[in-house]
């Protein structure tokens, strides 16, 4: 599942193609994804402009000079295909075709259909049923020390459950705070009300630390719609934790392993010596 430098990466890449530019034609070619997409879509989207593209959480929101916005979320296998001038042949698994001003094309692309797409009224767009209960973004003004330490107060789940929250922090997932959690030396399963006053403030510059050095690699990728497959979603980057079982700890002076377990039927890693 992209997290949100992954989605912000996305949204980045999008913004020469579709911001300030018009929709001449737009292709729906099934009835549904992870939902069914809103009646008459096509219609609703040819012809119109794009007047900004923003991100909220792990959502990509289009707002459109007709009052209403096209919310898109990539799910676990959505891509956003960029070409220009040279299309390649539209594929069984491109299911929403956006025809753009200047010759170019974007296409929605989603192998196991776990995306999703809607409009909505741009003024109610932050009331939208997936986006209502969202906390706020870790890279916003209102997520700060004071925030964290009142929403922790008292809970009795491991911090790495509290921390994937989507009403305590919007838009982390499950790497990136393995990542964090290294970074700060806590125990992803030490309980998020235990923690110290001390602790619970290393969490916000952390987080915001992890993902922007995390959106800043996923750069180099925005060339991407420039190639040939012209492919904007995942990118590679280093991480210290995730996916590094039995592999040393790079933590400095720390020569421990990283370990893997089972939280929430998500794996977890962490080093158990510099973890506490």
């Amino acid at each position: 599942m992209p997290e949100l430098p992954e989605v912000e990466t996305v949204r980045r890449g999008l913004i020469p193609v579709m911001e300030g530019k018009q929709i001449i034609r737009a292709q729906v070619r099934r009835p549904d994804l992870r939902w069914p997409f809103p009646d008459g879509m096509e219609q609703r989207l040819t012809g119109k402009r794009v007047e900004r593209l923003r991100r909220r959480s792990k959502y990509i929101l289009t707002d459109l000079d007709s009052g209403e916005t096209l919310l898109i979320h990539l799910g676990m296998s959505g891509r956003m295909l960029i070409s220009k001038g040279d299309h390649p042949d539209i594929q069984k698994h491109d299911h929403v075709v956006l025809h753009m001003q200047d010759d170019a094309r974007v296409v929605f692309n989603d192998t196991r259909r776990f995306g999703a797409m809607d409009l909505v009224a741009t003024d109610q767009a932050e009331g939208h049923k997936l986006l209502a209960s969202l906390g706020p973004e870790p890279l916003g003004n209102s997520f700060d020390e004071a925030y964290l330490l009142d929403r922790l107060k008292g809970r009795n789940t491991p911090i790495k459950t509290a921390l994937l929250d989507q009403k305590i922090v919007s838009g982390l997932g499950n790497i990136y705070v393995c990542e964090v959690l290294l970074r700060t030396g806590i125990s992803p399963t030490r309980k998020a009300g235990q923690l110290s006053a001390t602790r619970v403030r290393s969490l916000v510059p952390a987080i915001r630390d992890v993902l922007n050095e995390a959106i800043d690699s996923g750069g180099s990728s925005l060339k991407d719609y420039r190639q040939a497959d012209g492919e904007l979603g995942y990118f590679q980057h280093s991480f210290r934790a995730y996916g590094r079982e039995g592999e040393p700890c790079l933590t400095k002076g720390c020569d421990g392993k990283i370990r893997r377990i089972t939280q929430g039927g998500r794996s977890t890693f962490y080093c158990a010596q510099c973890q506490r």
